[in-house]
């Protein structure tokens, strides 16, 4: 992280905060926690299921489990960023290589350089 001033990470650990409470919020509108993992959920108005409703709430199902599954991967990149910058190795590529500023402004949890 020593590439990085102490401006430049703040900056990006506020994106990476504001990016892990939006999907937190996502997450919990489509999904329910099990555990450390999500899993998607049906809409459920509660009452007694209309026969002709069920194919549309299996495809709502399926909808909501692919988008849960693609929201708990960025959550997870999100949280291990933020584990990186507590560790002192965000910011570093597996190779130990800088990752430029501009790479992280447009993807605060990159690990990678383009």
């Amino acid at each position: 992280m020593q590439h990085l001033t102490a401006e430049e990470i703040e900056e990006l650990k506020a994106a990476l905060d504001g990016e892990k409470v939006m999907l937190e919020e996502e997450l919990a509108e489509h999904g329910r926690k099990v555990g450390d993992d999500w899993q998607g959920k049906s809409e459920d108005s509660g009452e007694d299921a209309d026969p002709l409703d069920a194919a549309d709430k299996i495809e709502n199902l399926s909808v909501n489990v692919a988008l849960v599954e693609e929201l708990e991967r960025r959550y997870k990149e999100i949280v291990a960023s933020l584990k990186r910058m507590d560790d002192g190795t965000y910011g570093i590529t597996a190779n130990g290589e800088p990752i430029d500023v501009e790479r992280l402004r447009a993807n605060p949890a990159a690990t990678t350089n383009i």
